[in-house]
Parts: structure tokens; sequence; C-alpha cells
């Protein structure tokens, strides 16, 4: 078995799909364009989730409020984290990515987003462990304010760090899942239906992500604004469901650039459609 039939589900680097009315590429010129594009894809990737970790649990939107029994007190709250607004924007590239690129460089980013976590954690520890210019008491601890906060950054410090270590667990389990659910729908269907493995993939991986972050956020961090007057978990589940509901949302709105978009694309970058094997070379006629 030859090296490309081992990697059938990713382009080798000039070899190009013929299209009829578009003209073979310069070997310099396809390279520019499919790396040019999977830079942009990762680098929006890598950038929203770095700002949604920093972002992440430090201010909820409350969306909806509900008094279901008016014979109970208090209502219930449907709300989001701001860190989840841009979530969406993150399978879809991976999605793009695992279309265009294939598993490798889906998994490739996924792995790098991890360590771009991870490093996100150490410049906030290392930036709150360095001295700096806060009013310290006697007994060496840092002086609050009138309202018994701390200073800025450290409040979005603590916030970050409880929003990065729910994100690092709940990310990498739900990436993954993205990218094998993609390419298990790609194979049961032979590479048509492209709006089922896209919207296959990112429901299953939102649902693992969405649990996983709402139960880490609360019993990890602390950071849910939870009502102790009312069942924990039901207010859990409400949380679980209202996030995951907005992702279905977005994920259900982002099929359309999708579809459109990597139709356009595989043209764009000489890729066979799916269903071809993506190192094949054929006429125009064929």
């Amino acid at each position: 078995m030859t090296h490309a039939e081992n990697h059938l589900d990713e382009p080798l680097p000039t070899h190009q799909h013929r299209y009829e009315g578009l003209d073979e590429l310069p070997v310099l010129i396809l390279h520019r364009r499919r790396e040019s594009l999977f830079l942009l894809l990762s680098g929006l990737f890598l950038g929203t989730l770095a700002m949604l970790n920093i972002l992440g649990i430090t201010r909820f939107l409350k969306l909806l409020e509900v008094d279901f029994d008016a014979a109970t007190p208090g209502s219930t709250v449907f709300a989001v984290a701001v860190g989840v607004l841009p979530y969406p924007l993150t399978f879809l590239c991976t999605d793009f990515i695992s279309e265009l690129y294939g598993r490798r460089r889906a998994n490739m980013v996924v792995w790098v987003g991890l360590i771009l976590n991870m490093w996100v954690m150490l410049i906030l520890w290392i930036g709150g462990a360095l001295p700096g210019f806060e009013a310290v008491a006697q007994d060496g601890q840092m002086i609050v304010d009138q309202a018994g906060r701390l200073p800025v950054f450290y409040e979005v410090r603590t916030l970050a760090f409880g929003a990065v270590t729910a994100s690092m667990i709940a990310y990498l389990i739900a990436q993954l899942v993205d990218v094998q659910v993609f390419h298990f729908w790609k194979r049961l269907t032979r590479g048509k239906h492209l709006w089922l493995r896209n919207n296959g993939s990112t429901l299953i991986s939102q649902l693992v992500d969405t649990v996983a972050v709402i139960l880490i956020t609360h019993y990890y961090a602390h950071a849910l604004p939870i009502d102790a007057d009312l069942p924990i978990v039901r207010q859990l589940l409400v949380f679980i469901a209202t996030g995951y509901m907005f992702k279905l949302v977005m994920a259900l709105l982002d099929t359309i650039p999708f579809m459109i978009g990597t139709k356009h694309l595989v043209r764009y970058l000489r890729l066979a459609p799916s269903g071809h094997n993506p190192n094949e070379r054929i006429t125009p006629n064929s």
C-alpha cells in the first residue's frame, strides 16, 4: 500500500483536481492558496479560543426569565456565558479544515488549541505571581476595595482560571469527538450529504462540551449565577439546556456558510469534490 493510499482523505500538496473551465494552477500558487486558507481558518479558530477563555465566564447574559410555578418562589433564568457567543465559530473552522484538509490536520489544530489554553493559563499565573503596584496590608495580603473585591486583573484571572480549566477538559473531548464523528459520517455516507456530517458532528460534540463546561464551571470554579433557594439540579439542567439550544441554533445556521463555502473552496483550492479520491487527477470530460 502506497503512502497516498494510506492518506486518501488528505490531498497531497502538489495534486489538484481538474475542473472544467478552470486552468491547472502552478504548484507555487496552489501551495499558497491552500496554506493561506489553512492559516486563516486555524488563526480564527485559535484566536476565538483564546478570546472566549479569557472572557469566558466574566459575565452571564440573561436570555429569558420564566416563572413556571407561581406557588414556588423564584423563576427559572435562561442564561449563557459571554464566552459561548463566539464558540460555534470554532466548530465551523474545524469542519472546514476536516473537509478540505483531512483528519490529521484537524486533529493537529485541536491539539495546538490545547497548548494555547495552557499558554494562557501560564501567562495569567505569572502575571499574578510577580510583584505589582497593588496596595498590600501588613500581613502581606492584597487590600480589597470597598466592595470587597480584588483589583480587576485578579478578578479576571480567577474567572479565567475557572473557564480555562473547564474548557480545556470539555474542549479537548468535544473537538476530538467533532472530528471523529465528522469523518464517521463522511465514511458512512461515502462523501455525500455534507449537511449531515456538518450538523451531526457539531451537535453531538457541542452536547458533550456544554454538559462538561456547566458541571465543571459550577463544581470547580463556583462561577455560575446559582440561586441557593432553588433546586441545584434544575438550575444546572436549565444552564445546560440553554447553552446547548444556543449552540444548536448556531450550528444549524452555520450549515449555510459551510455548504456554500465548501462548494466554492474546493474549486478555488482545486480539491476533489466529496466522494472522489482527493489525489485523483481527472480530465475535464471525465
